[in-house]
């Protein structure tokens, strides 16, 4: 033994023997900051001594969070619990639908009404205000979808949704089945009910979000969930003439884990749930910044009396930060 390791081995016989306090030092006592600055205009997003707020706990993975008002608070999904929760403005947290065919994504349409992706159902449904389901989406070219995964409104009224195999692939968020569509793809439900693909591009289309003028979509590509040589990126689709896509470009990648749910500010900026927490990017693609959470990080919405407050649905749990920005489309 050389005098190093005697004197590593002598430390740690005095740590012992001085009791747990000594030695069991929590690992959160070493913990990265919550907030990282990469460009001085995330400075613009986020006051550097703003807290995350945990909400909520007790969920299995959280997933689909979306703001709605007049429903009383934030919806959420917990996939894994088959089952959807509302937290109000106040805290307080109820169940807004159980079971709920293993729900994921969620958005508002244009007259305000919840739109719905279910893994187990492998649709898209909305919700009427006498509390019946209508199915907006469950087919395409007369074959079963795989599982709708995340859905987002554009400016003309449209719901458009991402369809990857994730449902029907992982036993604990639906059923495991044979896919039945030859890809994996973003679809368009135009206001009049007709189902479009648009393209089967990505790997495994994940989360989605407009650019504030609509000329813009972001999809998260999250192959390598599946797959640990697949996508884990962003890719750019220009809109053209508002109801189709043109040819995609890349955006931004991560290095580890996949970009999930995605959500963009009033200026353009893309905020990405990523297995570090949430990465957000200029509209031309540098990362300014990230806001840690503890466990991976599935989705992201704006929200709040104000517009200013970014919901992340992380693991079993819902947190909340408030910043400077407004989430797009939001007065």
């Amino acid at each position: 033994m050389n005098r190093r390791t005697l004197l590593r081995h002598t430390a740690l016989g005095l740590a012992l023997a001085a009791g747990p306090r000594a030695v069991l030092t929590p690992r959160a006592a070493w913990a990265a900051p919550l907030l990282r600055f990469d460009d001085p205009e995330f400075r613009a997003v986020v006051d550097p001594e703003a807290r995350l707020v945990t909400l909520y706990t007790d969920g299995r993975w959280c997933e689909g969070p979306c703001y709605a008002a007049h429903l009383g608070g934030l919806v959420f999904s917990d996939v894994r619990a088959n089952r959807m929760l509302l937290i109000d403005d106040d805290g307080a947290v109820r169940t807004f639908r159980d079971p709920s065919d293993n729900a994921n994504g969620n958005t508002l349409d244009a007259q305000g009404r919840l739109v719905t992706c279910e893994h187990r159902g492998r649709r898209v449904v909305r919700a009427e205000s006498d509390g019946s389901l209508t199915v907006l989406a469950d087919r395409y070219a007369g074959k079963p979808l795989n599982s709708p995964n995340d859905a987002s409104l554009a400016a003309d009224g449209a719901i458009w949704f991402t369809d990857p195999v994730f449902g029907i692939a992982m036993p604990e968020e639906g059923i495991v089945r044979r896919p039945e569509q030859t890809a994996r793809r973003i679809y368009r439900i135009d206001p009049d009910g007709t189902v479009t693909g648009q393209s089967d591009a990505l790997d495994q289309p994940n989360g989605l979000a407009f650019s504030p003028d609509g000329r813009r979509l972001y999809v998260s590509d999250t192959g390598a969930s599946l797959n640990p040589e697949g996508a884990r990126a962003i890719l750019a689709f220009p809109v053209e003439n508002g109801r189709s896509l043109g040819t995609p470009h890349p955006f931004a990648t991560v290095e580890a884990g996949v970009p999930d749910g995605l959500a963009v500010d009033a200026d353009g900026r893309v905020y990405a749930a990523c297995g570090d927490g949430v990465r957000v990017f200029a509209p031309d693609g540098r990362l300014l910044g990230r806001i840690a959470t503890a466990r991976e990080a599935a989705n992201v919405t704006f929200g709040g009396r104000d517009g200013r407050r970014l919901f992340v649905a992380s693991g079993p749990a819902i947190h909340a930060i408030d910043l400077k920005v407004r989430g797009a489309g939001r007065a």
